[in-house]
C-alpha cells in the first residue's frame, strides 16, 4: 500500500492526496510536519533528506517534492488522459505545474503566511499587499491561457490541473481583493465538481 507522510492542511500534501483520490489508489496517510512534528527524526530523513513533506513510499520507491510525487503517481497509476501520452500535451501540463511551484507559490506564500499564520500585530501589510498584487497579475496569465481551453493542458483534466488548482483554491479563500478572472472561474467551477478536490483541497485554511 502507498504511504504518504504529511499533514492534511499542507498544500503540497493536498496535491498528492488529490492525486490519489482522482486515481482511486489505496493508501495510508501518516501525520507529519507542523504540529505533528516528526521531520527531525533520522528515520524521516532517510525518506526525505530535506526533512519536508510530503514523502511518498510505494514499495521500494520513495518520492519527495510534491509535483514530482504527482507526476510519479499519475505516470504509474493514472489513466492515459491524466498523465498525457502526447509529449506536447504533457509539456503544457508540466509547464503549469512548474509555474505554480516556481512563480506563483513564492508570492502566494507571503500572503498566506502573512494573513493566516501570522498574528495580526506581527503582520507586514506592505509586504502582504505587494505580494497579493503581484500574484493577481500572475493569475491573469492563466486566465488568458484558459480563454480557449477547458483545463490547463487542453480539453481534458490532467495532472497539470492538480498543483494549479490547489493553489487557486487557497488564493480564493484568502481575505484579499481579487480581480475578475472569468476563465479561471469557469475552470475553478469544474474542479469544484470533483469529489477528490472537495475532499482533499477544499478545507479551511489553517
Amino acid at each position: 500500500m502507498i504511504k504518504i507522510w504529511g499533514r492534511p492542511n499542507s498544500i503540497n500534501v493536498q496535491k498528492v492526496m488529490w492525486t490519489v483520490g482522482e486515481i482511486g489508489l489505496e493508501h495510508e496517510r501518516i501525520d507529519a510536519g507542523g504540529a505533528f512534528g516528526g521531520l527531525d527524526s533520522e528515520d524521516y530523513a532517510k525518506l526525505n533528506p530535506n526533512r519536508l513533506i510530503p514523502a511518498v513510499v510505494d514499495g521500494e520507491i520513495v518520492v519527495w517534492e510534491s509535483n514530482a510525487c504527482v507526476r510519479y503517481l499519475a505516470a504509474k497509476y493514472g489513466k492515459a488522459d491524466f498523465y498525457p501520452g502526447s509529449v506536447e500535451v504533457r509539456a503544457h501540463a508540466d509547464m503549469w505545474m512548474d509555474w505554480q511551484a516556481m512563480t506563483v507559490n513564492p508570492r502566494l506564500g507571503v500572503v498566506f503566511w502573512g494573513l493566516i499564520r501570522t498574528p495580526v500585530e506581527k503582520r507586514d501589510m506592505n509586504a502582504i499587499n505587494e505580494a497579493a498584487n503581484r500574484v493577481a497579475e500572475m493569475w491573469k496569465r492563466l486566465d488568458r491561457w484558459l480563454s480557449d481551453r477547458t483545463f490547463v493542458a487542453g480539453d481534458e483534466f490532467t495532472m497539470g490541473d492538480i498543483p494549479v488548482g490547489a493553489a487557486f483554491y487557497r488564493y480564493n479563500e484568502l481575505p484579499i481583493t481579487r480581480p475578475h478572472l472569468a476563465n479561471c472561474e469557469r475552470w475553478y467551477q469544474t474542479l469544484k465538481s470533483r469529489g477528490a478536490y472537495r475532499q482533499h483541497v477544499m478545507i479551511p485554511l489553517t
